[in-house]
This record gives C-alpha cells, sequence and structure tokens, in this order.
C-alpha cells in the first residue's frame, strides 16, 4: 500500500485483513450485481462475519473500537477493489452512519440498535435529503407529530441508499414549524425509525451507476414512531447530525482514492501489455505523463485524508480539513477513472475491463454529500474569512 511507512503495524493488518475478504469477490461477481442490479449480500455478509461492520463502534456493544483514521484505511481499500463504490455504499452507513446514536443515544439504545448492525443481521438506511429541500437541510418538510407515545410522520426523501434492503432510517424531520424557530435548523429532530412498508413506499430510481446499491425515493405516510426511538432531544436533530458530517467527509474522500487507484491500477496493467506499433503504448509519454499525474494528485489528496482523520481522532477541529479531503480526493479519483477508460480506449468502453463502471461509480465522490461548489464556499468564508456567498 503506498504510504504504508506512515502506518503502524496494526493500521497495516487491518488493511491486509480487509483485502484478504475483499479480493474473494472478483470483476465477474461485480460486473453480474451491477447488470442485474442485485445486492452484494454474500460480500456484506463476509464483511460482517469478519466482524469488519463494526470498525468504529463502541467495543461495548460489540464493535472494534477504532478511529476514523483505521475506517479510512478499511474502506480505502475497499474502495481499491473490483469492488470499487458499489462495495464502499453497500456498507458505507455501518462505518459512521450512525455515529449520533453512539454519541447521542441512551444507553439502552446504543444496546438495542447497534449490536445487531454490526452483526449484519440488520441493515439501515439514511433519511434526510428530500426533493425541495437538497443540501438546504434546514427547509425540509417531512414532519413528525407527537401523539402520546409515538410519532408520526409524513413526507418524502430522496437519494435513500439501500433503502430495498434496510430494516430501519435514520430520518430527520421538523417537529416545530419553521416560522416558529430562531434559525431554520432548529426545530428538526433525529428518529431511527423502524422502515415499516406499509407506512412508506419505497420507489427505486434508475440511474447512471453503482446499480448494486439501490437509491431511492421513500413516500412516508404516517409511519409511526415510538419516543423510544428518538435519537436526543426534540429539536435537536441537526445538531445531532453535524456529529457526523466531518466523518462522512472523510470516508468518502478516503473511498474516492480508493476507486481512483483501482482505475489507475487497470490503466497501468493495460499500458505495460498493450502493444501498438511495436511497443507497449505505456512507453509513449502521451500515456505515461497522465499516469503520473494521476498518481501525484491521488497521493496528494490521500495525504490530506489522513491529517483530516488524525485531527478528527485527536478530538481537534477538522472542518476545513474533512471539506478539503473530499474535494482533492473526488477530483482526483474522477480525473484517474476517466484517464483509465482513455487509456484503454474503446475496450475502455467495454464492461469487460472494468473501468467504464468505476468511471460511472467515481461521480458518487464528487456530487454527495455536498457539491464541490460548496465546499469552495465553506473554504472562503472559514478558512480564508471571506463574506458568505449565498
Amino acid at each position: 500500500m503506498t504510504g504504508v511507512q506512515l502506518l503502524t503495524d496494526d493500521q497495516k493488518a487491518v488493511v491486509e485483513a480487509v483485502g484478504r475478504i475483499i479480493d474473494r469477490f472478483d470483476d465477474d461477481y461485480w460486473r453480474k450485481a451491477d447488470e442485474q442490479a442485485r445486492f452484494p449480500v454474500e460480500y456484506t455478509t463476509a464483511m460482517a462475519e469478519g466482524g469488519w461492520l463494526g470498525i468504529a463502534m463502541p467495543e461495548d456493544v460489540g464493535g472494534a473500537g477504532l478511529g476514523l483514521t483505521e475506517a479510512a484505511l478499511m474502506m480505502n481499500r475497499v474502495a481499491n477493489s473490483a469492488g470499487g463504490m458499489a462495495a464502499s455504499s453497500s456498507i458505507h452507513i455501518n462505518i459512521f452512519g450512525l455515529n449520533p446514536v453512539v454519541v447521542f443515544g441512551n444507553e439502552e439504545q446504543r444496546r438495542r440498535f447497534l449490536p445487531p448492525l454490526i452483526a449484519g443481521k440488520e441493515r439501515a438506511c439514511f433519511g434526510v435529503t428530500e426533493p425541495d429541500a437538497g443540501l438546504d437541510t434546514g427547509r425540509i418538510k417531512t414532519a413528525a407529530v407527537r401523539d402520546g407515545d409515538v410519532y408520526r410522520i409524513t413526507g418524502r426523501k430522496i437519494w435513500t441508499s439501500t433503502a430495498q434492503e434496510a430494516d430501519r432510517v435514520l430520518i430527520i424531520a421538523r417537529t416545530s414549524p419553521i416560522d416558529s424557530t430562531r434559525k431554520p435548523t432548529d426545530g428538526l429532530t433525529l428518529f431511527y425509525a423502524p422502515l415499516d412498508r406499509s407506512k412508506v413506499e419505497i420507489r427505486a430510481i434508475h440511474k447512471m451507476g453503482r446499480h448494486a446499491v439501490d437509491s431511492n425515493m421513500l413516500f412516508i405516510d404516517g409511519l409511526e414512531v415510538p419516543v423510544a426511538d428518538r435519537i436526543g432531544e426534540e429539536g435537536q436533530g441537526f445538531k445531532c447530525l453535524l456529529h457526523g458530517l466531518n466523518p462522512e467527509r472523510v470516508m468518502i474522500a478516503a473511498e474516492a482514492v480508493g476507486i481512483g487507484r483501482q482505475a489507475l491500477s487497470r490503466a497501468v496493467t493495460y499500458a505495460k501489455e498493450r502493444v501498438v506499433f511495436g511497443r507497449p503504448i505505456g512507453q509513449n509519454q502521451g500515456i505515461q505523463h497522465p499516469l503520473a499525474e494521476n498518481w501525484m494528485e491521488l497521493e496528494a489528496a490521500w495525504l490530506m485524508v489522513l491529517r483530516a482523520a488524525a485531527l478528527y481522532d485527536a478530538g481537534e477541529p477538522c472542518g476545513a480539513e474533512a471539506n478539503a479531503a473530499k474535494y482533492l480526493a473526488a477530483e482526483a479519483a474522477f480525473k484517474a477513472c476517466e484517464r483509465a477508460v482513455m487509456t484503454l480506449g474503446g475496450m475502455g468502453y467495454a464492461a469487460e475491463y472494468g473501468v467504464e463502471r468505476l468511471f460511472r461509480e467515481v461521480l458518487i465522490n464528487r456530487i454527495a454529500p455536498v457539491s464541490p461548489e460548496l465546499i469552495k464556499c465553506f473554504i472562503a468564508e472559514r478558512v480564508l474569512g471571506l463574506p458568505k456567498s449565498y
């Protein structure tokens, strides 16, 4: 692994152990899962059996109790495989998605919710984004109305991954009207709700790539959620969510570097083997130089990933570094995947070689969970001190 000299022996062992599992699932497995839009159950089961779904969960609920750095190393290795973002996305929410439950859930909730997730007996999904709100979370319209010991939730969510497979949804809803709050993000409440199909219609979104992991629109009509499944205090849901934002950016960045490295590796292999005009195409600087640039950009992004993760694990502020890591890694990965397709030429367009699938999937890292434009705004305002532009 590039940069391995920076890692402890235990961290190296994490990468190697995860690699032994993910490498059992080859191109043929992931190509079929993508073509059939079939969730990779065999792979997620293997990861659960290996104990990796709880890498960052507390030890007292069955997790490994490791940090964001180890989680980033793991997910980088997962994405640097034939599985790409499909392999990453199928287990992504397990890693830090339920961090609000870890931090703000009470002892009973942590012991009830986390062990089944770690063991792979339950699956979760994430319900935040809405069709009319996008990244403006304070403007969501999904409402939760309390009635005794339950809340009834009604509204819509979009881009909810793995909802077809999930048993529960970590969902944020408005419990106070927006015009009664001091700011738009007040009055939002977080729930870890049972995904009752009689109250929630889950409609798959047909999309460009990552077909093995479903993305969905949720139509919610009177979903009953016990008060006991509310995470944190009523009206404090957005503050709960914030505890998962920086780790998620770091995770997406780590995965981006992974898929970029996988694409680069495939391009380099092809460039060594493909002979045109009596010489391997990798002997030509027109092939060499772009691939060399890809390597440098991916390595630079990876250093920012490790820096952001180290700051988080040390309890230090890491908003700028986490956002920068996400931006740099996503851009570098996109360029690497695009260059892999171009290096293979016509065969890069063929499903057989796998790079076209990586190229389709890497767009996820640029788009989600925050756009590159908003990251630039964040850096301009919070780091450079420039006035807010929106």
